[in-house]
């Protein structure tokens, strides 16, 4: 009967550790509440002051302090470590709030964070500074994007869109009322159109006015076309259409100044324009030009834009860039342009002059990142901003089908705007059921 007891107990064991494994391999945020979560606390808890001294985290304490434990407590004086505030454990991670003592900063501690991520056994650590001397470690259990799952609680907001997984296990969210104009850039296959069916699918739903330039004759954006106010597929049409954007922006200027407020968001409900985010698809079809004649109609394009980039965001006109380069070859007007982009996402690039094209200016260290993106990651991106601040991001699978769908479902939404009425594109035919009959008339059989 015991050696009974003991096979069974040896073969529960192995069942449970074969079970683990499973979870470890296919569901990752199970494995890191059961076993990761506990040991990299314990570990974090046993290990934080000698961590903190070894990554030169630590500052020597104040005379008085000093004084006090050398003559009142009888001890050696040993340096500071920041103070831990708060440790809150996460299902992808474990977050911990720390308050900095005098002598440090929170570029000293993001400079240690590859240090504290070996140290402490987890896969990423990040520093977000939440207030002036307090900084929290954003560290993250295991790859999560891998496979990306959005969290749950996302922050909302009339001009918010969740688009995609931050390193950290948070949303990375397109908020146009803080980050108005923005730029994507990335290679073929790259997941830059993946991002931008995210975008769109996203944009829908909320009470937006959607204009497309797409010069590659609409073979991205036409399906798009139930959702979409405007819809430019050629470069004469988008100059006519940034003609009329300008125009609609100046008369919004007209009544901005006729109710004495500064932006669009301060009018009263009822009187106030709807917003419009301008998505143009690939910019280097209304830079480049193949004979000289065209060359009128690019500088005028390209005046508009800057224009709008510059001016528009207080009457809530917002720009969303999207190409494979954005740099000098373009052309008079592109870097003036681009310096107005103030968020930047950038995917996998064939070369370094690209990444510094969308990140140098803004977050210089993002660049080598932005360079080691794997092929066999699409969608893989980093985004940043003119805070200098950077993160990894990747964008949840979505398919042309999918954000199609989504338009189809909120076209109700989309504003009836006189002055955009000539470029309202025609709608797409109704995708056939896989079950319809087929209209194909069967040949006879013959023997």
């Amino acid at each position: 009967m015991s050696d009974l007891a003991t096979v069974l107990e040896v073969t529960g064991a192995l069942g449970g550790i074969g079970s683990l494994g499973y979870a470890k391999a296919r569901a990752p945020r199970v494995y890191w509440s059961l076993v990761g979560l506990p040991v990299t606390w314990g570990r974090f808890t046993l290990t934080y002051r000698s961590t903190m001294d070894v990554c030169d985290l630590t500052v020597q304490p104040s005379g008085l302090r000093a004084f006090m434990v050398r003559n009142v407590a009888r001890r050696d004086v040993q340096p500071v470590p920041p103070k831990v505030r708060r440790v809150r454990g996460t299902s992808t991670g474990l977050r911990v709030a720390l308050r900095l003592p005098a002598g440090l900063e929170p570029a000293d501690v993001a400079a240690a964070s590859e240090r504290l991520r070996h140290a402490w056994g987890v896969h990423s650590v990040n520093v977000v500074e939440i207030k002036p001397g307090v900084v929290e470690l954003r560290m993250t259990g295991y790859d999560v994007l891998s496979r990306v799952r959005m969290p749950r609680r996302i922050k909302a907001g009339p001009m918010v869109v969740p688009v995609a997984l931050r390193e950290d296990g948070s949303a990375y969210v397109r908020d146009y009322r803080k980050v108005p104009h923005a730029l994507t850039l990335g290679a073929n296959q790259s997941g830059k159109s993946m991002y931008q069916r995210n975008l769109i699918a996203g944009l829908a739903k909320l009470p937006v006015g959607l204009v497309g330039i797409d010069c590659k004759r609409g073979v991205e954006q036409s399906a798009y076309a139930p959702r979409l106010s405007a819809l430019a597929t050629t470069p004469e049409q988008a100059s006519k259409l940034l003609e009329v954007l300008v125009g609609l922006m100046e008369e919004r200027f007209d009544l901005l100044s006729a109710h004495g407020v500064a932006e669009l968001w301060d009018l009263p409900a009822s009187i106030r324009p709807v917003p419009l985010v301008v998505l143009v698809d690939e910019v280097a079809e209304l830079f480049l030009v193949a004979a000289k004649k065209d060359e009128e109609r690019r500088d005028r394009m390209v005046m508009q834009l800057v224009r709008i980039a510059q001016m528009a965001r207080a009457v809530g006109i917002y720009l969303e860039i999207c190409g494979q380069r954005f740099g000098a070859e373009l052309g008079k007007g592109a870097t003036m342009l681009r310096a107005q982009l103030t968020g930047r996402v950038v995917h996998r690039v064939n070369d370094k002059q690209t990444a510094e094209m969308g990140l140098g200016d803004i977050a210089p260290e993002a660049v080598s990142a932005a360079t080691t993106i794997a092929p066999d990651r699409p969608g893989v991106a980093v985004a940043g901003d003119s805070t200098g601040g950077w993160s990894r991001i990747r964008t949840p699978q979505t398919t042309p089908a999918e954000a199609a769908a989504a338009c189809r479902a909120f076209a109700h939404l989309a504003p009836d705007l006189n002055a955009l009425a000539p470029f309202r594109p025609a709608m797409p035919a109704e995708p056939a059921p896989d079950d319809a009959p087929s209209l194909v008339k069967p040949q006879p059989v013959t023997e």
